[in-house]
Protein backbone atom coordinates (compact mmCIF):
# COMPACT_ATOMS: atom_id res chain seq x y z
CA UNK A 1 0.00 0.00 0.00
CA UNK A 2 1.66 3.46 -0.97
CA UNK A 3 0.63 6.66 0.81
CA UNK A 4 2.23 9.78 -0.78
CA UNK A 5 1.66 13.30 0.55
CA UNK A 6 3.02 16.76 -0.59
CA UNK A 7 3.17 20.31 1.63
CA UNK A 8 3.96 23.44 0.13
CA UNK A 9 3.72 27.18 2.33
CA UNK A 10 5.30 29.80 3.70
CA UNK A 11 7.20 29.92 7.07
CA UNK A 12 8.01 33.32 9.24
CA UNK A 13 10.47 32.93 11.67
CA UNK A 14 11.30 35.61 14.20
CA UNK A 15 15.06 34.32 14.33
CA UNK A 16 16.05 32.53 10.96
CA UNK A 17 19.63 31.50 11.80
CA UNK A 18 18.65 30.44 15.07
CA UNK A 19 21.40 32.63 16.31
CA UNK A 20 22.13 34.89 19.74
CA UNK A 21 21.09 38.12 17.44
CA UNK A 22 18.25 37.48 15.72
CA UNK A 23 17.36 37.92 11.89
CA UNK A 24 13.54 37.27 11.02
CA UNK A 25 12.86 35.72 7.38
CA UNK A 26 10.13 34.21 5.22
CA UNK A 27 10.97 30.86 3.71
CA UNK A 28 9.53 29.04 1.09
CA UNK A 29 9.13 25.17 2.32
CA UNK A 30 8.40 22.43 0.21
CA UNK A 31 8.20 18.76 2.17
CA UNK A 32 6.99 15.70 0.15
CA UNK A 33 6.53 12.66 1.99
CA UNK A 34 6.13 8.63 1.29
CA UNK A 35 5.24 5.81 2.31
CA UNK A 36 4.82 1.82 1.76
CA UNK A 37 3.34 -1.02 3.77
CA UNK A 38 3.12 -4.83 3.06
CA UNK A 39 -0.59 -6.26 3.60
CA UNK A 40 1.00 -9.92 4.18
CA UNK A 41 -0.77 -12.24 6.03
CA UNK A 42 2.50 -12.82 8.05
CA UNK A 43 5.51 -10.93 8.56
CA UNK A 44 5.53 -7.09 7.44
CA UNK A 45 7.86 -4.63 5.71
CA UNK A 46 7.70 -1.06 5.80
CA UNK A 47 9.10 1.92 4.03
CA UNK A 48 9.01 5.54 4.84
CA UNK A 49 10.92 8.55 2.76
CA UNK A 50 10.73 12.40 2.90
CA UNK A 51 12.47 15.33 2.02
CA UNK A 52 12.00 19.39 2.81
CA UNK A 53 13.52 21.83 1.14
CA UNK A 54 13.58 25.34 2.45
CA UNK A 55 14.36 28.13 0.52
CA UNK A 56 14.44 32.09 1.41
CA UNK A 57 12.12 34.52 0.16
CA UNK A 58 12.91 37.69 1.72
CA UNK A 59 14.77 38.67 5.13
CA UNK A 60 17.69 36.40 6.46
CA UNK A 61 19.27 34.08 3.79
CA UNK A 62 19.72 30.45 4.83
CA UNK A 63 18.79 27.13 2.60
CA UNK A 64 18.12 24.47 4.87
CA UNK A 65 17.90 21.06 3.33
CA UNK A 66 16.15 18.18 5.19
CA UNK A 67 15.65 14.56 3.92
CA UNK A 68 15.71 10.64 5.07
CA UNK A 69 14.42 7.19 4.53
CA UNK A 70 13.95 4.39 6.67
CA UNK A 71 12.76 0.59 6.51
CA UNK A 72 11.88 -2.38 8.54
CA UNK A 73 11.35 -5.92 7.88
CA UNK A 74 10.15 -8.36 10.63
CA UNK A 75 9.73 -12.37 10.33
CA UNK A 76 7.96 -14.16 12.05
CA UNK A 77 9.71 -17.62 12.38
CA UNK A 78 8.81 -21.25 13.82
CA UNK A 79 9.11 -21.00 17.50
CA UNK A 80 7.43 -18.26 18.66
CA UNK A 81 10.83 -16.34 17.33
CA UNK A 82 10.59 -13.09 15.63
CA UNK A 83 13.52 -11.47 13.49
CA UNK A 84 13.74 -7.98 12.43
CA UNK A 85 15.59 -5.67 10.91
CA UNK A 86 16.03 -1.74 10.19
CA UNK A 87 17.88 0.66 8.77
CA UNK A 88 17.68 4.89 8.39
CA UNK A 89 19.58 7.54 6.92
CA UNK A 90 18.86 11.29 7.50
CA UNK A 91 20.18 14.90 6.34
CA UNK A 92 19.60 17.41 8.61
CA UNK A 93 21.53 20.52 9.07
CA UNK A 94 23.14 20.62 12.10
CA UNK A 95 20.90 22.52 15.16
CA UNK A 96 22.08 25.91 16.45
CA UNK A 97 21.80 24.10 19.61
CA UNK A 98 24.57 21.90 18.95
CA UNK A 99 26.78 21.25 22.17
CA UNK A 100 30.10 21.60 19.85
CA UNK A 101 31.03 25.15 19.27
CA UNK A 102 31.97 26.50 16.04
CA UNK A 103 33.63 29.55 15.05
CA UNK A 104 31.07 32.87 14.92
CA UNK A 105 32.28 33.04 11.33
CA UNK A 106 31.20 29.53 10.44
CA UNK A 107 28.03 28.19 8.87
CA UNK A 108 26.03 24.91 10.88
CA UNK A 109 27.39 22.35 9.20
CA UNK A 110 25.41 19.36 7.24
CA UNK A 111 25.15 16.28 9.48
CA UNK A 112 24.32 12.61 8.27
CA UNK A 113 23.18 10.00 10.13
CA UNK A 114 22.66 5.87 9.58
CA UNK A 115 21.53 3.64 11.72
CA UNK A 116 21.42 0.14 11.30
CA UNK A 117 20.03 -2.79 13.73
CA UNK A 118 19.06 -6.73 13.88
CA UNK A 119 16.92 -7.95 16.54
CA UNK A 120 15.97 -11.41 17.20
CA UNK A 121 13.18 -12.13 20.18
CA UNK A 122 12.12 -15.35 21.36
CA UNK A 123 9.13 -16.47 23.66
CA UNK A 124 9.21 -19.04 25.97
CA UNK A 125 6.04 -19.10 27.94
CA UNK A 126 5.78 -15.79 30.01
CA UNK A 127 9.68 -15.21 29.55
CA UNK A 128 10.75 -12.68 27.13
CA UNK A 129 14.36 -12.56 25.43
CA UNK A 130 15.83 -10.28 22.80
CA UNK A 131 19.46 -9.87 21.72
CA UNK A 132 19.70 -6.66 19.71
CA UNK A 133 23.03 -5.57 17.15
CA UNK A 134 23.03 -2.10 15.87
CA UNK A 135 25.34 0.16 14.46
CA UNK A 136 25.23 4.40 14.22
CA UNK A 137 27.08 6.41 12.30
CA UNK A 138 27.71 10.07 12.23
CA UNK A 139 29.64 12.34 9.78
CA UNK A 140 30.02 16.43 9.28
CA UNK A 141 29.90 18.11 6.34
CA UNK A 142 32.58 20.91 6.26
CA UNK A 143 31.27 24.41 8.22
CA UNK A 144 31.20 27.33 5.10
CA UNK A 145 33.28 30.57 6.29
CA UNK A 146 31.93 33.65 6.01
CA UNK A 147 35.04 35.13 4.74
CA UNK A 148 35.91 32.02 2.44
CA UNK A 149 37.02 28.92 2.55
CA UNK A 150 35.86 26.22 5.24
CA UNK A 151 36.08 24.71 8.44
CA UNK A 152 36.69 20.87 8.40
CA UNK A 153 34.71 19.37 10.89
CA UNK A 154 36.54 15.40 10.42
CA UNK A 155 37.16 15.34 13.90
CA UNK A 156 33.76 14.33 14.36
CA UNK A 157 32.87 11.68 12.27
CA UNK A 158 32.19 8.16 14.49
CA UNK A 159 30.63 5.00 14.60
CA UNK A 160 29.07 3.84 17.10
CA UNK A 161 28.17 -0.41 17.69
CA UNK A 162 26.74 -2.18 20.49
CA UNK A 163 25.14 -5.41 21.25
CA UNK A 164 21.80 -4.95 23.83
CA UNK A 165 20.59 -8.11 25.62
CA UNK A 166 17.02 -7.94 27.20
CA UNK A 167 14.85 -10.92 29.51
CA UNK A 168 11.86 -9.92 30.88
CA UNK A 169 8.55 -11.91 32.68
CA UNK A 170 4.81 -10.76 31.61
CA UNK A 171 3.71 -10.72 34.95
CA UNK A 172 0.39 -9.82 33.11
CA UNK A 173 -1.25 -9.28 29.73
CA UNK A 174 -0.63 -5.53 30.44
CA UNK A 175 2.80 -5.36 31.89
CA UNK A 176 6.33 -7.51 31.48
CA UNK A 177 8.85 -6.22 33.24
CA UNK A 178 12.34 -6.47 31.74
CA UNK A 179 16.20 -5.51 32.72
CA UNK A 180 18.92 -4.80 29.83
CA UNK A 181 22.47 -4.59 29.59
CA UNK A 182 24.25 -2.46 26.40
CA UNK A 183 27.58 -2.83 25.48
CA UNK A 184 29.31 -0.54 22.40
CA UNK A 185 32.36 0.76 21.35
CA UNK A 186 32.66 4.60 19.63
CA UNK A 187 35.27 5.03 17.20
CA UNK A 188 36.22 7.88 15.52
CA UNK A 189 37.69 7.48 12.01
CA UNK A 190 40.27 10.41 13.22
CA UNK A 191 42.77 8.28 15.96
CA UNK A 192 43.65 11.27 17.50
CA UNK A 193 41.70 14.82 17.21
CA UNK A 194 43.32 17.68 15.81
CA UNK A 195 43.81 18.82 20.07
CA UNK A 196 45.70 16.02 20.18
CA UNK A 197 43.07 13.63 22.06
CA UNK A 198 41.89 10.37 21.52
CA UNK A 199 38.07 10.53 21.92
CA UNK A 200 36.60 6.56 20.91
CA UNK A 201 35.49 5.45 24.07
CA UNK A 202 33.95 1.83 25.14
CA UNK A 203 30.58 2.23 26.81
CA UNK A 204 28.40 0.23 29.30
CA UNK A 205 24.36 0.56 30.24
CA UNK A 206 22.16 -1.04 32.41
CA UNK A 207 18.67 -0.43 32.28
CA UNK A 208 15.13 -2.00 34.39
CA UNK A 209 11.93 -1.32 33.44
CA UNK A 210 8.40 -2.39 31.83
CA UNK A 211 6.72 -2.86 28.72
CA UNK A 212 3.23 -1.56 28.74
CA UNK A 213 -0.26 -2.98 26.57
CA UNK A 214 -3.40 -2.23 28.25
CA UNK A 215 -5.18 -3.12 25.05
CA UNK A 216 -6.10 0.21 22.80
CA UNK A 217 -5.79 2.54 25.73
CA UNK A 218 -2.44 2.52 26.12
CA UNK A 219 0.95 0.75 24.96
CA UNK A 220 4.88 1.30 24.84
CA UNK A 221 7.56 1.11 27.70
CA UNK A 222 9.48 3.36 30.37
CA UNK A 223 12.93 2.24 31.75
CA UNK A 224 15.14 4.11 33.88
CA UNK A 225 19.44 2.68 34.52
CA UNK A 226 22.87 3.80 34.33
CA UNK A 227 25.29 4.53 31.88
CA UNK A 228 29.23 4.87 31.91
CA UNK A 229 31.35 5.64 28.75
CA UNK A 230 35.05 5.50 29.13
CA UNK A 231 37.52 7.30 26.84
CA UNK A 232 40.91 5.81 25.05
CA UNK A 233 42.52 9.20 26.51
CA UNK A 234 43.14 9.33 30.41
CA UNK A 235 42.83 13.05 30.18
CA UNK A 236 39.46 12.76 29.25
CA UNK A 237 37.06 12.00 32.37
CA UNK A 238 34.89 9.46 32.03
CA UNK A 239 30.75 9.99 31.73
CA UNK A 240 28.28 7.96 33.97
CA UNK A 241 24.97 9.43 34.40
CA UNK A 242 21.30 8.26 35.11
CA UNK A 243 18.78 7.42 32.09
CA UNK A 244 15.30 7.71 31.73
CA UNK A 245 13.86 6.47 28.48
CA UNK A 246 10.31 6.25 27.11
CA UNK A 247 8.04 5.38 24.35
CA UNK A 248 4.21 5.85 25.49
CA UNK A 249 1.16 5.89 23.52
CA UNK A 250 -1.90 7.36 25.52
CA UNK A 251 -5.39 7.42 23.94
CA UNK A 252 -7.83 8.34 26.48
CA UNK A 253 -10.54 9.01 24.03
CA UNK A 254 -11.89 8.19 20.79
CA UNK A 255 -9.72 10.48 18.09
CA UNK A 256 -7.49 11.93 20.58
CA UNK A 257 -3.72 9.88 20.43
CA UNK A 258 -0.73 11.29 23.52
CA UNK A 259 2.48 10.47 22.91
CA UNK A 260 5.09 10.48 25.51
CA UNK A 261 8.49 10.40 24.70
CA UNK A 262 11.86 10.43 26.40
CA UNK A 263 15.35 10.00 25.88
CA UNK A 264 19.41 10.36 27.00
CA UNK A 265 22.44 10.20 25.32
CA UNK A 266 25.99 10.82 25.60
CA UNK A 267 26.90 13.31 23.26
CA UNK A 268 30.50 13.90 22.05
CA UNK A 269 32.67 17.07 21.15
CA UNK A 270 35.64 18.55 19.84
CA UNK A 271 36.87 21.46 22.99
CA UNK A 272 39.64 20.67 23.87
CA UNK A 273 39.55 18.51 27.60
CA UNK A 274 35.93 18.33 27.50
CA UNK A 275 34.73 14.70 27.94
CA UNK A 276 31.10 15.74 26.72
CA UNK A 277 27.56 16.49 27.89
CA UNK A 278 24.58 14.63 28.81
CA UNK A 279 21.29 15.30 26.98
CA UNK A 280 17.62 14.67 28.44
CA UNK A 281 14.94 15.28 26.40
CA UNK A 282 11.10 14.72 26.71
CA UNK A 283 8.15 15.48 24.75
CA UNK A 284 4.21 15.55 24.92
CA UNK A 285 2.37 15.29 21.78
CA UNK A 286 -1.58 15.49 21.48
CA UNK A 287 -3.43 14.71 18.31
CA UNK A 288 -7.22 15.10 18.33
CA UNK A 289 -9.69 14.65 15.21
CA UNK A 290 -11.86 17.42 15.92
CA UNK A 291 -14.52 16.60 13.41
CA UNK A 292 -14.14 14.43 9.95
CA UNK A 293 -12.12 17.39 8.22
CA UNK A 294 -10.23 19.04 11.15
CA UNK A 295 -7.27 17.67 12.71
CA UNK A 296 -5.34 19.37 15.70
CA UNK A 297 -2.12 18.77 17.54
CA UNK A 298 0.23 20.45 20.14
CA UNK A 299 3.29 19.33 21.58
CA UNK A 300 5.46 20.63 25.16
CA UNK A 301 9.04 19.72 24.93
CA UNK A 302 11.76 20.33 27.59
CA UNK A 303 15.71 19.00 27.08
CA UNK A 304 18.13 19.74 29.77
CA UNK A 305 22.06 19.13 28.48
CA UNK A 306 24.67 18.77 31.47
CA UNK A 307 28.20 19.19 30.22
CA UNK A 308 30.56 16.89 31.85
CA UNK A 309 33.35 18.37 33.99
CA UNK A 310 32.01 21.84 34.25
CA UNK A 311 29.00 23.78 35.67
CA UNK A 312 27.35 24.27 32.31
CA UNK A 313 24.26 23.62 31.35
CA UNK A 314 21.58 24.04 28.78
CA UNK A 315 18.20 23.99 28.71
CA UNK A 316 15.58 24.31 26.07
CA UNK A 317 12.08 24.72 26.11
CA UNK A 318 10.10 24.59 22.88
CA UNK A 319 5.92 24.51 22.48
CA UNK A 320 4.11 24.52 19.46
CA UNK A 321 0.41 23.82 17.77
CA UNK A 322 -1.49 22.80 14.41
CA UNK A 323 -3.91 22.07 12.38
CA UNK A 324 -4.91 20.77 9.37
CA UNK A 325 -8.19 21.50 7.06
CA UNK A 326 -9.23 19.10 4.83
CA UNK A 327 -11.42 20.30 1.68
CA UNK A 328 -11.97 16.98 0.43
CA UNK A 329 -10.38 13.52 0.49
CA UNK A 330 -7.15 14.86 -1.34
CA UNK A 331 -6.46 18.41 -0.34
CA UNK A 332 -6.57 20.72 3.08
CA UNK A 333 -5.31 23.83 4.26
CA UNK A 334 -2.21 22.86 7.20
CA UNK A 335 -0.81 25.63 9.46
CA UNK A 336 1.52 25.70 12.64
CA UNK A 337 3.17 27.74 15.53
CA UNK A 338 6.10 27.32 17.35
CA UNK A 339 7.89 28.82 19.79
CA UNK A 340 11.19 28.06 21.56
CA UNK A 341 13.58 29.03 23.82
CA UNK A 342 17.32 28.36 24.78
CA UNK A 343 18.84 29.15 27.90
CA UNK A 344 22.63 28.63 28.44
CA UNK A 345 25.10 29.06 31.33
CA UNK A 346 28.03 29.93 28.53
CA UNK A 347 28.05 33.18 26.68
CA UNK A 348 26.22 33.79 23.37
CA UNK A 349 24.13 29.98 23.30
CA UNK A 350 20.75 31.57 24.83
CA UNK A 351 18.41 31.97 21.96
CA UNK A 352 14.44 32.40 21.16
CA UNK A 353 12.41 31.73 18.69
CA UNK A 354 9.06 31.98 17.24
CA UNK A 355 7.92 30.88 14.02
CA UNK A 356 4.15 30.40 11.84
CA UNK A 357 3.65 28.25 8.84
CA UNK A 358 0.39 28.29 6.46
CA UNK A 359 0.10 26.29 3.60
CA UNK A 360 -1.76 23.39 1.02
CA UNK A 361 -1.17 19.72 1.61
CA UNK A 362 -2.42 17.16 -1.05
CA UNK A 363 -2.57 13.22 -0.06
CA UNK A 364 -3.90 10.28 -2.04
Amino acid sequence: MLNASLEQGLTWNSNATSSATPQSGITSETTLRLGLASDWAVHQALLNAYGTWRQPVAGAAFIDPEMGMDGSLRLDLDGDITLTGAASYALTREDASSPVPLAVTASRPLQHEINASLTAAKDLGKFRFSAKGAVNRLSFGDAALSGGGVLSQADRDATYLSATLRAGYQVSAAFTPFAEVEIGRRAYDLTTDSAGYQRSATRLGLRAGTMIDVSEKLNGEVSAGWVREDFDDTRLASISALTLNSTLNWSPLRGTTIAFAGSTGIEGTTTAGSSGSVLYSGSVTATRELRANLTANAALGLAFRDYASTTDTDTTLSASAGFTWWLNRHAGLTGRLRHETVRSTQAARSTQANSVFLGVKFQR
